[in-house]
């Protein structure tokens, strides 16, 4: 006789049932699942530097040890480091907090994930200009409010204009995120850029703004401008920023945010309950990190560039990719819509995930499917990898496609 519990469907709440996989991650996975089995895999898929934490960093991460730092920390991080990040958002960004406006999270991503949480309410919409990073639509989703994409193309340099911005706004919108420099797309929005969409904001009071500034140091000759800097969004404004990017720190889950005051309280509270403090190791390096000048990482900064340039001289040569010139982060996001509905290796390829995979299994380069991003025609190349290892890369995916 059958036995009726094993039959049950697995009792697991809507809210999971309804959150989309990472593709960085799933990709990602799939790639050392292929590594495990043998194949040489070329990762391009995680957007992780490849160098290591400098040695001034680490060195303030043992003294930390040595001095038994060793205790639950505040929620909203130590004092000093909170102090820290003021100084560091008034000397790159000229933006004023006081420490209690400041929260440290474990990770940029759990600082978004905050925000959205305390402002967020089931039916709210939260505007998403697209490409945008995989993590800000599931995390409306998990927030119960509805996200709204607004399309971009390579031909826009992936930039979003006022008028999009202003049509796409309804009377639920509560929040924007915006990104730059950006992932997946590596575009830079400029000063003049970001105070046109501030003008249509304006005329918006109820609308707060995410702005995710984690690549902030990662750029090319386009510095990144933090968009609280506008006067009129400060008090509706929430930056957020951390140490993973810029100083190689991936693993040490450390991000942090400014916001008006009131957000940043019902943050602390909501992590108060989830998380508690971050690592005590980890804040105490930050200090360190976020004290130091930026020249201090700039040799990490120019390798990116000169991978950059390398990566997309090789796919210029490839028929029917299309490139622009990313200026910050280190990604760069081709249009291979060329390709749909072409059978390529015996493959039909229909859409980007498709293509995406051809990769994966014909060429063993692993990539991300733009469908991830908000944007169908792309697939995002990581370039934090070595020189040999892309111009590798590149090489097996032009054989494939020729």
């Amino acid at each position: 006789m059958n036995n009726p519990v094993a039959t049950m469907p697995h009792p697991l709440s809507d809210r999971i049932n309804s959150l989309p996989v990472s593709e960085t991650l799933a990709m990602a996975a799939k790639g050392r699942e292929l590594k495990e089995q043998g194949k040489d895999i070329i990762s391009l898929s995680l957007g992780e530097p490849d160098f290591n934490t400098p040695d001034f960093i680490k060195d303030a991460a043992i003294q930390a040890v040595n001095d038994n730092y060793n205790s639950y920390s505040p929620v909203n991080g130590y004092a000093d480091l909170r102090e820290a990040i003021c100084r560091k958002f008034k000397r790159d960004n000229n933006l004023d907090y006081n420490i209690n406006q400041i929260v440290v999270s474990t990770g940029a991503k759990q600082s978004i994930a905050n925000v959205a949480m305390v402002l967020l309410n089931p039916g709210d919409e939260v505007i998403l200009p697209a490409p945008y990073w995989v993590s800000y639509s599931a995390i409306s989703i998990l927030a119960e409010a509805k996200y709204i994409e607004i399309p971009s193309s390579i031909d826009t340099d992936f930039k979003i204009t006022p008028e999009q911005l202003e049509a796409a706004i309804t009377p639920k919108t509560k929040m924007i995120f915006f990104n730059s420099p950006n992932n997946p797309s590596g575009t830079v929005y400029t000063e003049s850029e970001y105070r046109a969409l501030a003008k249509v904001l304006e005329k918006h009071p109820q609308i707060y703004i995410l702005s995710d500034e984690i690549y902030e140091h990662i750029n090319y000759g386009a510095p990144s401008f933090s968009f609280a800097a506008i006067e009129s969004m400060f008090d509706r404004t929430i930056t957020v920023n951390g140490i993973a990017k810029a100083f190689a720190m991936t693993g040490w889950r450390i991000g942090y945010l400014g916001a008006p005051e009131w957000i940043a309280k019902a943050c602390n509270k909501l992590q108060g309950q989830i998380t508690s403090g971050a690592n005590c190791i980890a804040q105490r390096a930050t200090i360190t990190a976020l004290d130091a000048p930026v020249s201090k990482i700039q040799y990490m900064i120019d390798e990116f560039k000169v991978r950059r340039d390398l990566v997309l001289d090789l796919l210029g040569k490839i028929e029917g990719i299309k490139t622009n010139v990313a200026k910050g982060a280190f990604y760069v996001f081709p249009d291979v819509s060329y390709y749909f509905g072409k059978t390529i290796d015996g493959t039909k390829v229909k859409n980007a995930s498709d293509f995406s995979m051809l990769l994966l299994e014909k060429a063993n380069v692993a990539t991300v499917t733009g469908d991830a991003f908000g944007a169908p025609d792309c697939i995002r190349i990581s370039y934090a990898a070595s020189q040999e290892n892309l111009k590798e890369a590149v090489r097996r995916i032009a054989a494939v496609l020729a």
